[in-house]
């Protein structure tokens, strides 16, 4: 244990234990090994027996054997064998290395390899925005089929942690892999869509359908070409019937015998709609990017929440058992029960901007004076007591509103 300081770290070390102290052969300490590994408990009650008898019978006193027993049950938790141990310790040392040296690259590798769960997004996008790293909503003409690093090259923040990720557009949920190629590989060829006509005419591809469009407009992929998000939803049916116009000219023009550039339809007149409010526009973000993006609902309601003395959610967790008090969230889910003498109860999950989310329970006494407040995406000041609930704390709410904006 010497090059470990007296602590037994490594699974070759506890085998070395059981050999040079109990007698265990090669053979019977790898069984050993495979008990504390695998936590088979009828193998771990015999181990115990028989290491400690061997200690005893090689002149160890039967109170110091018991004792180095104890260290064997709790490395079953988490032991490693030395190589596996080096190899996690090395890719430990190299991901902190990128993270200190080049977190704009570190953190867009990270959102990259979990670009498909919306939960781990919105958690990496949290950690960016803790190191200073600002995360860009997607743009039909910035944007690239994945995450990407936006003006750090000439950024002499970026060396500080501080800088751009784009959001990409394969992370807008209903928006597919080939349509976000064919987009990326259109803006190359032919420069910046310049409004959304021009990106209707030049993206004939058969996945540029309803669900996709309404998909990249709610996220706020064309705010950069002054296409109004509540616009383009309230004209849909128009949009794709010009998408179908444009198809069909450019089939025309390919079977022409002269070729030559396809004709274009005149440029779309979108019909007046009345503009998305920021708190659409944050539901939509949420539920399409897995987070609010341009801004989050709970600013609007600091003041209050100051006043009402809420606690935020990470502070929350530490509260006492059986200690009275308040919090503030947005409502992200919520998960209705029925139990089991017929009484309805449920589980909601909060959010405040700590990105630390709260389930409160609402038991049936407390639902029928509250009914109208839990609804998803509403957002609400909760007062209630903390309970320890299958090893995690969980708030039992007393009282619930709805906090208007």
């Amino acid at each position: 244990l010497k090059n470990t300081y007296g602590i037994g770290v490594y699974q070759e070390q506890m085998m070395r234990i059981a050999r040079d102290l109990a007698g265990y052969s090669l053979p019977e300490a790898d069984t050993l090994r495979k008990a504390i590994g695998k936590k088979i408990k009828s193998l771990l009650d015999e181990q115990e027996t028989k290491l400690t008898s061997g200690m005893v019978k090689n002149g160890i006193p039967p109170k110091i054997a018991k004792q180095i027993w104890e260290l064997f049950p709790p490395f079953a938790r988490y032991g490693f064998n030395k190589s596996h141990a080096v190899c996690y310790a090395l890719i430990g040392y190299r991901t902190a290395y990128l993270k200190a040296h080049y977190p704009i690259e570190f953190m867009t590798g990270l959102l990259n390899a979990d670009a498909h769960d919306i939960e781990r997004i919105a958690f990496l996008v949290s950690e960016a925005r803790q190191a200073e790293i600002e995360v860009l909503p997607p743009d039909i003409n910035r944007s690239y089929v994945n995450f990407v690093p936006e003006d750090n090259s000439a950024d002499a923040k970026a060396a500080a942690g501080e800088g751009k990720i784009r959001f990409g557009l394969a992370a807008i949920k209903n928006v597919g892999q080939q349509i976000t190629e064919e987009i990326i590989a259109e803006r190359s060829r032919g420069g910046p869509f310049k409004d959304l006509s021009d990106f209707i005419q030049r993206i004939q591809h058969k996945d540029l359908n309803k669900k996709s469009l309404e998909s990249l407009a709610k996220s706020g992929a064309f705010d950069s070409l002054g296409a109004e998000r509540n616009r383009i939803l309230e004209n849909m049916d128009d949009l794709l019937k010009y998408a179908q116009a444009a198809r069909r000219l450019g089939q025309e023009s390919g079977n022409s015998l002269f070729g030559g550039e396809p004709p274009r339809p005149a440029e779309i007149k979108l019909k007046p709609a009345s503009p998305a409010t920021n708190q659409q526009k944050l539901v939509w973000e949420k539920e399409l990017l897995g987070l609010f993006i341009s801004d989050h609902p709970m600013h609007a309601h600091s003041a209050r929440l100051k006043k009402a003395q809420a606690k935020p959610l990470n502070e929350a967790k530490l509260v006492k058992s059986n200690e009275l008090f308040i919090v503030g969230g947005v409502i992200s889910k919520i998960q209705k029960i029925v139990t089991k003498s017929g009484q309805p109860m449920l589980f909601a999950t909060i959010e405040d901007l700590t990105n630390e989310p709260l389930e409160v329970i609402v038991f049936n006494s407390t639902l029928a004076a509250t009914q109208a407040v839990w609804q998803e995406n509403n957002i609400v000041l909760v007062q209630g007591r903390m309970s320890a609930r299958n090893g995690e704390n969980k708030m039992i709410c007393e009282k619930a509103k709805v906090l208007e904006a």
